[in-house]
């Protein structure tokens, strides 16, 4: 499946690392996100938890927004009432 890039910048990006780096667009991109996965300790024989606590890692970088509805009254557990 190909995959299509919208972002303008980020496209530059990948220009810019495939001229410094003398690779194709590809190669260029395919390095840079072997070298990410390597960095990420997750491997695919891992158990369910590593997943699911790299799953709500990545949920928790995710800023609140001053004007979100929450439905629920949460006690000082952090569970609803």
């Amino acid at each position: 499946m190909p995959v299509q890039i919208a972002n303008p910048v980020v496209v530059a990006k990948i220009e810019r690392l495939a001229a410094l780096t003398g690779r194709t667009k590809t190669a260029a991109v395919a390095r840079a996100v072997d070298g990410m996965l390597a960095n990420q300790n997750i491997s695919s024989d891992d158990d369910f938890e590593a997943r699911a606590q790299a799953i709500l890692a990545r949920l928790d970088r995710i800023p609140d927004r001053v004007d979100a509805f929450d439905p629920f009254d949460w006690d000082e557990h952090g569970l609803p009432r």
